[in-house]
Parts: structure tokens; C-alpha cells; sequence
């Protein structure tokens, strides 16, 4: 069992990462923005769904695979750009009329979770991330790795509900107010578009 001052201070410093400007919570940010703090939530249960199988990657070796093989990253990485850019494309697209993006919440219940999860686990630097981070708050004498690992895993999802969730509700009252008028509507699915697509271009840009 991991020491509960260790504990204490990974959850704090996944607390801190979860805070720090990066796609996910970006991700998290413009689609509470743009259809509500549902969506917010519903993508943040999807790519907590993804940390489940970067989790999973660093206990069972598949992170080492990403970080050892260009064509295994080179796929995956190109995987998640090229989905983002769909949902570029999706959202410059969106309309502004009246009620648009309530439906949109109604009726993608389950698409804005699995965003989530093809968001995460399309990018292969977080398993990478994982192989670094992880090991350091595990000691080998306290048991076996594989389960401290999957208790880490589980500290940073829970870190990551937190502050993603706080983020969604903030986010979907400022969304609330744009969504009142149908020009400011149009300019938030424009500014949604662009920050899918540079999402995608800096994925696509990533290395190991």
C-alpha cells in the first residue's frame, strides 16, 4: 500500500496538472461552452473513461509500446487529429438557430461521452506521460506495482473529476450567457472550430 503522505501529495500535484492550460480541460472548457455544463460533464466522464486505459497501458506495458514505436504513435496520434478536426468541421458548421445547442445536448448524450474518450485515448504522449509520472509515487517494497499503479490511476481520475468538473460548471454559466443571443451563438461554434483545429495541428505536431 502506497504511503498516505504520498498519496496526499500525488493527488495534490494531479490536482495542480488538471489546472495547468492543456487540451483536455481546454477540450472540457469549449464544449461546456458551447451546449452546457452537461456536455462539460459528459466529456469529462469520457476521457476520465480514457485514464482508465492509460491506467491500464503503464501497468501492463502498452505505454512502452507508444513510446518505443514511431508507427504505433505516428497512428494513434494521427487518429486523434484527424477526429478533431471533424469536430472543427461539426462546429463551424453549427448553426445559431434558436435552441440548437439544448438540442444538441439532448441528443448527444452519448457522442459528447465518447468525445471524451476518443479524445483521450487518441493521444498517446498521455499514456507516455503516465509511463513517467506514475512510477515515481510507487515503491516497490510496498507491493506490487501493477496495483499501486492502478491506485495512482485512480487518485489522478478522481483529481481530474474535480477540477474538470468545476470547470464545466463555470464555463457552462459564461456559455449560458452567450448562448442567449444568436450572433454571440455563431461566434462561439466559429471559436469552438478553432480551437478543435489547433488542438488537432498541435497533436499532430506532437513527438515522443
Amino acid at each position: 500500500m502506497i504511503d498516505p503522505k504520498v498519496l496526499f501529495m500525488f493527488f495534490t500535484t494531479s490536482v495542480l496538472l488538471a489546472l495547468s492550460p492543456g487540451p483536455d480541460n481546454l477540450f472540457v472548457m469549449t464544449q461546456a461552452a458551447q451546449q452546457g455544463r452537461k456536455a462539460g460533464i459528459l466529456v469529462t466522464l469520457g476521457l476520465c473513461t480514457g485514464l482508465l486505459f492509460h491506467t491500464a497501458a503503464v501497468t501492463f506495458g502498452l505505454a512502452a509500446l507508444f513510446k518505443a514505436s514511431a508507427v504505433a504513435f505516428t497512428f494513434l496520434k494521427s487518429a486523434g487529429a484527424v477526429y478533431l478536426l471533424y469536430l472543427a468541421w461539426q462546429a463551424f458548421r453549427a448553426g445559431a438557430e434558436s435552441g440548437t445547442a439544448t438540442a444538441a445536448v439532448r441528443l448527444e448524450t452519448a457522442a459528447l461521452y465518447r468525445r471524451g474518450i476518443i479524445m483521450n485515448i487518441t493521444n498517446p504522449k498521455v499514456s507516455i506521460f503516465f509511463l513517467a509520472f506514475l512510477p515515481q509515487f510507487a515503491d516497490p517494497a510496498r507491493g506490487p506495482l501493477s496495483v499501486q499503479f492502478l491506485l495512482l490511476g485512480g487518485v489522478f481520475i478522481v483529481a481530474t473529476l474535480v477540477v474538470f468538473g468545476a470547470i464545466s460548471a463555470l464555463a457552462g454559466i459564461f456559455g449560458d450567457l452567450f448562448r442567449r443571443s444568436s450572433f454571440a451563438r455563431k461566434v462561439l461554434n466559429r471559436a469552438a472550430a478553432g480551437i478543435f483545429a489547433g488542438l488537432a495541428v498541435k497533436l499532430a505536431l506532437a513527438s515522443r
